[in-house]
């Protein structure tokens, strides 16, 4: 009897055992990894090391030998002369000191530091840009120089007479007797269409212009391209 009774024991024993240990068996979140800051869930972006940073790669970037700016403005540098009024920037690669805007004078010159006045007009960008390098070779051992178009100032022509915006406008792209009457916002309610004059070479010559026929298609060749100078008169 005793032997059986001790048998019995011994079976639900560890039985009882397992119930009071395992009422906190529930399975625990794993703690995220020291110094992480990411969620659990988020284990993998914690973890991944972020790109090296490349102490080359901040420094300020220096334009490549003998690539141009973009233009300021929509003109052929390579055919387009300056003139008077016309405001340029010039940029001496790795030289502040010569490196600014400059505007046309009257006289048609730049004034630079230190090589200083320079002939303008009558010049191309890039030809002024070869002037400007050779003079600065006494200073600077092979220089690279960019010149640029900020304002096209000196080539303007005028609209005067029964338009609703009459005044100066500046000739910066080809622009024709048609785009030219564009600028204006139109016509005033008596204006005469159909014989619009242009004036070149200060009224020497005078060229007509029928807007008329210009909207039925009509007599094409009048519409003309403006010149520096070119008066449009509407009566």
């Amino acid at each position: 009897m005793k032997t059986v009774v001790l048998c019995a024991f011994l079976v639900v024993a560890p039985v009882l055992c397992q119930g009071a240990g395992g009422r906190d068996q529930s399975p625990q979140a794993t703690p995220p990894e020291a110094g992480s800051s990411a969620p659990p869930g988020d284990r993998k972006a914690a973890v991944e090391p972020s790109a090296p940073t490349d102490p080359a790669k901040l420094a300020d970037a220096k334009p490549s030998p003998g690539v141009r700016p973009p233009a300021a403005l929509p003109v052929d540098e390579k055919t387009y002369l300056i003139g008077a009024q016309d405001v340029l920037s010039v940029m001496v690669m790795g030289e502040k000191e010569y490196s600014g805007q400059y505007l046309v004078r009257p006289d048609g010159r730049i004034s630079i530091p230190a090589i200083g006045e320079v002939v303008a007009t009558g010049k191309t960008p890039e030809e002024l840009e070869k002037d400007i390098a050779e003079r600065l070779t006494v200073y600077i051992k092979k220089p690279q120089v960019n010149v640029g178009l900020v304002a096209v100032n000196s080539k303007k022509y005028f609209i005067n007479g029964e338009v609703l915006k009459p005044g100066e406008y500046n000739l910066i792209v080809p622009t024709t007797v048609m785009e030219g009457l564009s600028q204006t916002g139109g016509f005033k309610e008596f204006a005469n269409q159909k014989d619009i004059r242009i004036l070149r070479d200060g009224g020497r010559s005078v060229l007509h212009f029928n807007y008329k026929e210009m909207l039925k298609g009509k007599n094409l060749q009048q519409n003309v391209l403006l010149q520096p100078g070119d008066i449009i008169v509407v009566k």
